[in-house]
């Protein structure tokens, strides 16, 4: 089983209060918002299998319906950690030269900067899995990009803590041409996209279609990932087969959900 650190998170404390939640960037001097600190395997992407510590923020610019990490978007929580702290828990994890920045959104965080220039100085490899809408000027060893297609929208039929109110906030941020491209020039780069069938392979090729007419680098097909939905194993047991009839398909790679097909949804992992 993986890992944990001791932090405990305070369930009063949201990352972002009704008015930032209108903001795509939240500052903070020296610290971050901690939702989970822990060591695990990678479950996801090029790097699935690879030991790794998890530092995962609290705080998002979206609102998933599905989001397998709840309490870091539609219910917020967790202990304000000093930079210097942080690195500190990554270091006790003596097996790890890994470190997975996550979230939320890592990247709504002034701060997340700074952190990401500590690990890297200290040898750490470092992945920052991000919604793809936000760019940064850090040394970014892996950008974990997964943009959020139209199947993410929570509508009101499908949102989870209340009748679509996110859902047009949501729809209007959750691609930014701007900020992905930038990504996709700037850093080693694998594109993360959340299937659930058939239906969103269109929106995907032709988000493909105008991200390589915008990028100024190749975007190869083998840097394009297809995942199945699904944060249970009975929900990846249904969607699991036909991402990977996709995949082959259309030549794209196929990455399961490691973590979820050994720990089904249990935190921390």
């Amino acid at each position: 089983m993986p890992v944990s650190s001791d932090v405990e998170t305070d369930p009063d404390a949201n990352a972002e209060s009704d008015a930032d939640a209108e903001e795509s960037k939240i500052d903070a001097s020296d610290g971050l918002p901690i939702n989970e600190l822990f060591y695990s395997l990678q479950g996801e992407g090029r790097l699935a299998g690879t030991p790794s510590v998890f530092v995962r923020t609290s705080g998002c610019n979206l609102r998933c319906w599905f989001c397998d990490s709840y309490h870091t978007s539609w219910e917020p929580t967790h202990a304000w950690e000093s930079l210097e702290d942080i690195v500190a828990t990554v270091e006790n994890y003596d097996e790890a030269d890994h470190v997975v920045l996550t979230g939320g959104e890592p990247l709504v965080h002034d701060a997340a900067v700074d952190l990401i220039e500590r690990l890297s100085a200290a040898g750490y490899h470092v992945t920052v899995e991000t919604n793809g809408t936000i760019h940064r000027d850090a040394p970014i060893d892996l950008a974990s990009v997964s943009p959020k297609l139209s199947n993410s929208t929570p509508t009101a039929e499908r949102d989870p803590a209340g009748d679509g109110e996110w859902a047009e906030r949501h729809d209007d941020r959750r691609i930014d041409m701007d900020a992905l491209t930038a990504l996709v020039e700037d850093y080693d780069t694998q594109l993360k996209f959340v299937v659930a069938d058939d239906d969103d392979l269109p929106e995907i090729l032709d988000l493909l279609d105008r991200l390589r007419d915008a990028a100024a680098v190749p975007v190869p097909d083998e840097d394009v990932l297809l995942m199945p939905e699904g944060a249970t194993r009975e929900r990846l047991a249904d969607t699991r087969e036909r991402v990977a009839d996709l995949a082959l398909e259309h030549g794209f790679r196929y990455t399961p959900r490691l973590h979820v097909d050994l720990w089904n949804d249990a935190p921390e992992t």
